[in-house]
């Protein structure tokens, strides 16, 4: 018998795989420990005015799609109206089929709004007008979004400079439910590249921690000084978006002088940015280990490869990709280098290239020394890989090499108040497995005991590993 498009047992192929994500996975809270949204939004409870501004606005997943497909970039990017943006979109979606939005698509359509048709021309205006209508009332507020999912816990992705003062206002307003913690994201101290971009950044943190940076010296400070206050507003982690981790050898005097050259306007060559690069990884995670923060790497984004798209529209508009960047010598030297001094705090590694999953998978086995459970972590399937056959290739790897029971689950990495039934995906996968296996005779058929790994998978295990659990 054929099965229905996104029945309950959608991505549930045996008896097995419906039992534990039904009783087990589906009631857990949701901790989304790395996302893109807007602080602002949730202090100030916003609402959209319609289902483009929440859906299309920054989704550079549908961007990508929409250009594919031939759409002019005003409808993606550009001036359109908001209805035109989204008709543009509704003519997309019956194009997508096999792609992982075609499925989050409908998912968050159902979980959000209870509209059950698939998205196409015919039905455009019909589902703009009904999930519009809804966003403008009190219940779709963003705060409701996220409680409408079970949002316990997510932690944003913010510069060092910011002044916080959005997740001050959360910190201190009882209305709040839920947490919203800032995570510490230093990329732009490393930005060495551009030095006419990095020292208008450089300029911008001297103010900000009321420090006169002309020397590494006093960039180390103001560093330090905005990373303290960054815990005394609850952060308990670091983030980093880089190609690859960077480890050249280096001597304290030739990163003060890179630094001054760089101050000085000058050009630094290839050496002498990695040797920086290469320092500054270092200074953050002894600053992290220091206070007891995780520290995040996501390795292997090749970023803004359309020059003239970069020129127009600039960065996080969709013109990246998946990288082949050598990974994994210079990684076991940073965190060798780390442990060996034992300054290793907890650590999650997240790869974009699927031909690194078994690489990360046995590089956190390298460093996980039984100080803490799942200490060193092989991240969740990311950015190009957060579909259906990326999160099974991750969670395969980990399973094959390490220990997926101590796995921290899930995350949203997303810009989008109505990404979060990609939780849902990802429990449905897991299930999914574990369930297939369980009916092969591979895994036995103890639902109850698999069920309580499926919980820690879910949420219990990131609420011990971030210390969520007793908040």
């Amino acid at each position: 018998m054929m099965k229905p498009f996104l029945d309950q047992n959608f991505l549930l192929h045996t008896t097995a795989a419906q039992r534990l994500y039904h009783e087990f996975a589906a009631p857990m809270p949701i901790i989304d420990y790395h996302n893109h949204l807007l602080p602002q939004q949730i202090a100030e409870d916003h609402r959209f005015d319609n289902l483009t501004q929440v859906w299309l606005y920054g989704d550079h997943y549908k961007w990508r799609a929409m250009r594919t497909q031939g759409i002019s970039e005003m409808y993606c990017t550009g001036d359109a109206s908001d209805w035109e943006k989204f008709e543009k979109w509704a003519e997309t979606v019956p194009y997508i089929l096999r792609n992982s939005l075609y499925h989050w698509t409908h998912l968050e359509l159902r979980r959000y709004f209870g509209i059950t048709e698939l998205l196409s021309p015919a039905t455009a205006q019909s589902i703009y007008d009904r999930a519009s209508a809804l966003l403008r009332t009190p219940e779709y507020s963003v705060r409701n979004l996220l409680r409408k999912m079970n949002v316990r816990v997510l932690c944003t992705t913010d510069d060092p400079t910011d002044s916080l003062e959005w997740h001050q206002k959360m910190a201190s307003d009882p209305s709040m439910d839920f947490k919203v913690l800032p995570a510490f994201r230093p990329d732009k101290a490393m930005a060495v590249e551009d030095p006419a971009t990095f020292n208008v950044w450089v300029d911008n943190l001297a103010s900000v921690a009321g420090i006169h940076i002309d020397d590494y010296a006093g960039f180390m400070a103001a560093l330090t000084k905005r990373h303290d206050f960054f815990a005394q507003n609850g952060c308990r982690m670091s983030d980093h978006g880089l190609e690859e981790i960077y480890c050249e050898p280096y001597t304290e005097q030739e990163i003060k002088d890179i630094f001054k050259k760089i101050r000085s306007g000058q050009t630094l060559n290839t050496t002498e940015v990695l040797k920086i690069k290469s320092a500054l990884l270092f200074e953050f995670a002894l600053l992290d280990h220091q206070k007891g923060w995780v520290q995040q790497y996501h390795l292997g984004a090749l970023r803004n490869n359309n020059s003239r798209a970069m020129r127009q529209l600039g960065p996080d508009t969709g013109w990246d990709s998946i990288g082949d960047f050598q990974q994994g010598r210079a990684l076991a030297r940073f965190l060798d280098r780390l442990d060996s001094e034992n300054r290793l705090t907890k650590t999650i590694l997240y790869n974009l290239n699927p031909a690194d999953n078994e690489l990360m998978a046995t590089m956190i086995g390298n460093f996980n020394d039984g100080s803490v459970a799942g200490k060193v972590q092989f991240g969740s399937a990311w950015w190009f890989l957060d579909q259906k056959d990326g999160m099974e290739k991750q969670l395969n790897a980990l399973s094959n090499m390490g220990l997926v029971s101590r796995f921290v689950g899930m995350l949203t990495d997303s810009r989008s108040f109505l990404s979060y039934p990609r939780h849902e995906y990802f429990r449905r996968t897991l299930c999914n497995l574990f369930g297939q296996e369980i009916e092969k005779g591979e895994l036995p058929n103890e639902v109850e005991w698999i069920g309580e790994i499926v919980r820690d998978i879910s949420y219990r295990n990131a609420a011990g590993y971030f210390g969520f659990e007793h908040d």
